[in-house]
Order: C-alpha cells, then structure tokens, then sequence
C-alpha cells in the first residue's frame, strides 16, 4: 500500500540543491554585489583537499618607458610580469535540528516543517558571520603586516572628531586611491547604523519589484552586524567594493547535503526526527591567501571556526598594491 513518508515531504538531493543554490540570494551581501559567486571555488569544493590555490598574474610595473634612439647598438632590457597566487580554504559544516512527535502532535503544528523552511535562513546568516570574521582577519593582518594602509583609525582624536562621521568615511575611502569608487557597501554595527539614522542619513529603497529592500549609506548598501563588536567603545566598519569576496558553496562531495533520521524508541516510544543538513563552503577575499598556521596560531579543527577567520596570522596580502585591495576601515567611537 502506498504511503506518505517524511523523506516524500523532505526529498534530500532536491533540499539540499535548494539551499546551496539560495542561500545568499536575498541577502545584502549577495544583492549588493560584494560577495560574488564564484565557480572555481564551487568546483573545488567537490574536490578532496582542504585547500587549494588560485593562481593570478600581477600588473605590469610602472617602470618608465624607454626613450628610443637611432643607435642600433642599444639595445632595449625587456620588463617581465610576475605571478602570486591565492590560498583558499575549504570549511566542511554541518547543523542539524530535533523534532519531538510528541510536541508536534500536542501544538497542532509541524516543528519538522518549520526548521525546513529555516534552513537556508540559517545557513545565510552562517555565512554572513563568517564573510565578517574573515573581514576582520584581514583588518588583524593588515595592521600586523602592512602599517594598516588600509585602515583609517579615528578612535583617538579629540572629543566629537573620534566620533563615526561622513568626512571620515570618505577618507577610509580614499585609503583606495583612486579605486575609491569601487566600493559597494558598508557594514557597521548597529549602534553606529542608530547615529547615522539619527542623524537622516540612511536611505531605502528596493532594486526590484520584488526584492528585498536596501539601506544605504551615501549610496553604499547597509549590512547591520553587531558581530562587528566593539571593544572599550571602538567601533570597526567596513567598506567593500564588489566582488571584494569570493564565495562557493556545495553539498558534500560524498555522503548526504541533507538527511534525515528517526529515532522511534525517543519520547519513551513518542519518536524523534532529526533533519540533518551539511555543506562546503569557501570564503576568500580578494587578494589575500589563506594559511591554517603553526603552534597556537593553529586552527583546532579540520575546518576553521568562526573565530579562526578573524586571526591575524591565518591570512597574508598576496597582490602587491594596497589599491588591488577592495576592502577599507574605519575604526571609531
């Protein structure tokens, strides 16, 4: 006899397709063009390895040109171009989520059906955290390794000239040179997304019919992250051009993106469901490479943790001009 079963509510391959394939769609970061969708880092996701490198060509030098001459006996000294590469890391995660039957039966509702429809929130909020942490391990390493070009530090100035103002967005800005103009978007805690408000300087509006509505800051979308904590009063914000994040997502190359199990002996026999759900993920600014790190700068996992993202010693600049970096940031009261 036919029956209806939970994995005929829940079909795994097409669920987990669907979350991979949604889980940043309707978010600021993705809408905003910031974090972008890249194929490569997809595709090696598939692969076994931890990490894996991206090779790129540096720009030619500004070398002056020769003056050129009639005398066949000079000869010109021909310039070469160099290449880097960049390490991206691979962070294998997995969340899973318990119905009791029991509650269902009693709540006249299905907790089951509730967390599906929540999983791919999850996991975009999950990769939210992380594009910030890892953001903040780039601003960590820039200021152990690069006398922070790319960071515009206010916090101690006098009185109100400490405070988050438009004069100093504009400078950490201009710490891209004239790359200025790249940048897309700004994230900022949101005590300082309150002054701003406060102060009518904050816009709204919907790119499309349909979608989701955007704050804007002097024409930079808004992402709100009080994971941007901040320390004695010291806010971190961050300015980003798109693109400025790289960014792959895949189901498991083996086992299952998304599973479910039942426990019927749980409850004293009421029964249990647990929906598992597990992806890849790769997340990788551009211009930097990644290292896992020795002795207590080692990552404790076989993936980094959220907290690992955010080490100074885990990422190091690979391109050779502070301006090939879309990223700046402005550290305030």
């Amino acid at each position: 006899m036919p029956q209806v079963q939970i994995t005929d509510v829940i079909v795994p391959e097409e669920f987990t397709a669907y979350t991979v394939e949604n889980s940043l769609v309707s978010t600021a970061l993705s809408q905003s063009g910031v974090v972008a969708h890249n194929a490569l880092i997809a595709d090696q996701l598939q692969a076994g390895a931890e990490s894996f490198t991206i090779p790129f060509w540096l720009d030619l030098s500004d070398t002056e040109a020769d003056i050129t001459n009639d005398d066949p006996t000079i000869l010109s000294t021909p310039q070469k171009i160099s290449a880097n590469k960049q390490t991206v890391r691979k962070s294998f995660l997995h969340a899973s989520w318990s119905e009791m039957s029991l509650a269902s039966e009693l709540s006249g509702d299905s907790a089951l059906a509730r967390i599906q429809s929540r999983v791919t929130a999850y996991w975009s909020r999950q990769i939210e955290k992380r594009v910030i942490s890892t953001l903040l391990g780039v601003l960590a390493s820039n200021v152990a390794n690069n006398a922070g070009d790319m960071v515009n530090d206010i916090s101690g100035a006098a009185g109100a000239l400490a405070n988050f103002n438009g004069g100093a967005v504009i400078d950490t800005a201009l710490t891209m040179g004239d790359r200025l103009e790249d940048v897309a978007m700004i994230a900022m805690h949101s005590a300082i997304y309150g002054e701003a408000l406060k102060n009518n300087e904050i816009e709204f509006f919907k790119p499309s019919e349909n979608g989701v509505e955007l704050k804007t800051y002097k024409g930079m979308a808004v992402i709100l992250d009080d994971n941007l904590t901040p320390a004695a009063g010291i806010y971190t914000t961050i300015l980003m051009g798109a693109g400025a994040i790289g960014y792959g997502m895949s189901a498991p190359r083996t086992g299952y993106g998304t599973e479910l199990f039942r426990i019927p002996a749980a409850g004293n026999g009421g029964g249990q469901t647990v929906l598992h759900s597990r992806v890849n993920v790769g997340i990788h600014p551009l211009g930097y490479a990644w290292t896992d790190g020795t002795g207590g700068s080692a990552i404790a996992g076989d993936s980094p943790s959220i907290a690992d993202l955010a080490v100074a010693a885990h990422w190091s600049r690979a391109v050779s001009q502070r301006k090939s970096v879309p990223l700046a940031f402005l550290i305030s009261k």
